[in-house]
């Protein structure tokens, strides 16, 4: 691949231009013999309004309020360009398979007639022979028997946001009016379950509030059967720290939340259900890379395009400040090329280079990776610090670690 370093790729993002990774000199990394790695993940926000009114949402809740400026559904003209670019992507860089996501908001608020035109258009664009992977995160609280029949002809794998049993999910997943949305999400959960159409089940998404019990989460969650739960540590940074986390506390109450959930999925006599945070770290431990951009060190390989067509970084950037996921790059006017080369994105593809010093000299640094990126951000020195959850992953990582060795040895010792 010929790579033009232009004003787009020596252009960084940061809030002040100073904060990191906006002084990064990507020409300087291309000197040196580094490349970038091709997008295989695109996240497309369909629909950028939400049913319901979650208060720990990043997009409507947090720092960046660029939603309220975009139109509400992607359009056919943008949904088209989308997978021209993603077809132009796929064969500049010989990719064999590329995942797209359909993505909110509530991506199912675009309606029937809109969401078959554009899977139609997206797996029609990819070309013969490379596999394209179609996924859906949804709410749940809309699953019903069109959607399901549209989604069963395009094989799109669905995963629903739920935050554990009835009182820990309405806490926070309610209607505006306060409803809480357990019933709904379960209803829908129920028809995604049935026998027709559980092969379309991708899994869960549980995001973590202390209040609730780790084990009898976890447990309700299983109630569903999931083929995978993802915890997801609520967004936050070292200037807006997530709740119970104050920053430089050495406590450790979300890695002692996720040690208490992974000895209980661990010790089960017969394995439940995958869960991604505890198998990626596993991974990490015995030496193999990372498939996940919370922990490790592999490159991140996503983008994602907004309603109104702008190309943005991983949209949870958003917690962060406002305009923390932007560029200047429209699908009308950019490849995803373009993208590849912005200070930002290049900074989660340079593995330990983006790391803070504390962090690289940390022996944990090839697992943890420094954390999710957007949970590094503090005011001036922008993305180069530790996690604000640094410590509760030192000890769900060591937590982890003296598992698996002392089931390792044992192992060892009985093969003798």
């Amino acid at each position: 691949m010929a790579i033009d370093v232009g004003p787009e790729a020596r252009t960084g993002t940061g809030r002040t231009g100073t904060e990191w990774p906006a002084n990064l000199d990507v020409g300087a990394l291309l000197e040196e013999g580094w490349r970038p790695t091709a997008f295989r993940q695109f996240i497309v926000k369909l629909h950028g309004r939400c049913n319901l009114a979650c208060d720990y949402c990043y997009l409507y809740e947090m720092a960046d309020q660029g939603w309220r400026a975009r139109p509400r559904r992607m359009s056919r003209p943008i949904v088209a360009a989308v997978a021209g670019r993603v077809a132009e992507h796929v064969r500049a860089h010989g990719l064999t398979g590329v995942e797209i996501i359909l993505h909110g908001g509530e991506p199912l608020l675009a309606g029937v007639d809109h969401l078959r035109y554009t899977l139609a258009t997206l797996r029609a664009a990819v070309p013969g022979g490379v596999e394209c992977a179609l996924r859906m995160q949804t709410n749940g609280t809309l699953l019903d028997t069109p959607f399901l029949e549209l989604l069963a002809e395009f094989d799109v794998r669905v995963g629903v946001s739920v935050d554990g049993d009835e009182a820990g999910h309405d806490r926070h997943r309610r209607r505006r009016g306060g409803r809480g949305s357990h019933a709904d999400v379960r209803a829908g959960l129920e028809r995604l379950t049935a026998p027709r159409y559980r092969h379309l089940f991708g899994g869960l998404l549980c995001t973590i509030d202390l209040r609730n019990d780790p084990v009898a989460t976890y447990e309700a969650l299983l109630a569903f059967d999931p083929p995978m739960v993802d915890f997801h540590l609520p967004h936050g940074t070292w200037d807006a720290p997530p709740p119970g986390r104050a920053p430089d506390d050495p406590a450790t109450p979300y890695g002692d939340w996720l040690a208490a959930v992974f000895d209980r999925w661990y010790r089960a006599p017969v394995r439940e259900t995958r869960v991604r945070m505890f198998g990626e770290i596993i991974r990490l431990l015995l030496g193999r890379p990372s498939r996940s951009e919370s922990v490790g060190l592999s490159p991140a390989a996503m983008v994602v395009v907004e309603t109104d067509g702008s190309l943005e970084q991983v949209d949870s950037l958003k917690a962060a400040y406002d305009g923390a996921a932007a560029t200047t790059l429209h699908v009308l006017r950019d490849a995803f090329d373009a993208a590849l080369l912005l200070p930002p994105i290049v900074a989660r593809q340079i593995g330990v280079r983006a790391l803070s010093e504390r962090c690289a000299a940390c022996a944990l640094h090839p697992v943890c990776g420094g954390g999710l990126y957007p949970h590094r951000y503090r005011a001036g020195s922008g993305f180069r610090n530790p996690s604000v959850y640094c410590p509760d992953l030192y000890r769900l990582i060591t937590h982890i670690h003296a598992a698996v060795a002392r089931d390792v040895a044992a192992l060892r010792k009985g093969g003798r």
